[in-house]
């Protein structure tokens, strides 16, 4: 049991994986295995969070296309999925594809998603809430901003502490660094990869990174990948983990999956290394499959049913 439920604010994604062994040619053909996975980092998160044991509840927003699908992925995860359904755009989507390292490129489109908006939040959401975590994703749209503005705005209201995950160096920079740091000062928690930690920061560590941004947050997680992960508070690194080896399969969604780690260990009472040590287990767990949310049974490479609207 937690001491409270996790709202998390974030995207929710359909997710076109292309396994190949050989280089990407332009002009040219390469063979990959291609899956169709539910993902979306704010739904991974939830996702991950709910399989660790947390009360989690997901606003977000759907297409028309494949809202019925997406719905029932998260329900089936034991997320509480609070989400509307854009009647004239459908639902974001991303094609990964992903190399025989693991790592992937990601071509996307938001969607509905990118469409999320202040009318989407509900205050409810907070009654008995122990944490609101935020997806980067959700700030890089005017009206997801505003939404993330209000939200963040009643949860300091109500007592809530909030996280943020900055999502991704491109919309980030594209955001601005200034910008995202102003717009996120209520956060008292972040959890950047290293490549997010460094640009917020032009620091050239990850440790001399979360120091900077512990003093601006008060607490700075930074996701290692295979190196594990570290956390400062106020100026000083307070613990550190090791990463937990996995034959890496497919990246996508190993941070959101880290990160749920962490904020279910944590806000079931544990410290910092133990929590540092919980999202590294999920993070392991999370690439040594294709896609970015938990197994329920399914062959690595079988596809997902999915039922138009």
């Amino acid at each position: 049991m937690t001491a409270g439920a996790l709202v998390v604010v974030g995207d929710i994604v359909t997710d076109m994986v292309a396994l190949h062994g050989s280089p990407v040619m332009i002009g040219s053909d390469a063979a990959a295995d291609i899956v169709l996975r539910p993902g979306g980092s704010g739904a991974n998160t939830a996702a991950w969070a709910a399989a660790l044991g947390s009360e989690v509840r997901l606003l977000s927003r759907l297409g028309y296309d494949s809202s019925e699908w997406h719905i029932g992925e998260l329900v089936k995860s034991g997320v509480r999925p609070h989400v509307t359904v854009d009647p004239d755009e459908p639902t974001a989507v991303v094609i990964a594809m992903v190399d025989k390292s693991g790592e992937r490129t990601m071509l996307t489109n938001r969607g509905a998603g990118g469409l999320i908006s202040e009318s989407d939040w509900d205050p409810s959401l907070l009654d008995g809430a122990g944490r609101l975590h935020l997806s980067g994703y959700v700030l890089f749209a005017p009206g997801g901003l505003l939404l993330a503005r209000r939200a963040m705005a009643d949860a300091v209201a109500a007592g809530v502490p909030i996280s943020v995950d900055p999502a991704s160096t491109g919309p980030l920079g594209d955001f601005g660094v200034a910008r995202f740091l102003h717009e996120t000062g209520a956060a008292d928690l972040i959890i950047p990869n290293l490549d997010e930690a460094l640009l917020l920061t032009g620091a050239d560590t990850g440790e001399r990174a979360a120091l900077l941004l512990s003093e601006t947050y008060g607490t700075a997680v930074v996701k290692l990948g295979a190196g594990g992960a570290l956390a400062a508070k106020h100026g000083e690194v307070v613990a550190m983990a090791a990463g937990v080896p996995a034959e890496v399969v497919d990246s996508t969604g190993a941070g959101d999956a880290f990160a749920a780690g962490f904020l279910t260990a944590a806000l079931q009472g544990a410290g910092e290394v133990t929590a540092l040590e919980a999202g590294c287990r999920a993070g392991a767990e999370c690439v040594a499959q294709v896609g970015g949310r938990p197994r329920y049974g399914l062959d690595l490479n079988r596809l997902y049913p999915i039922h138009t609207d």
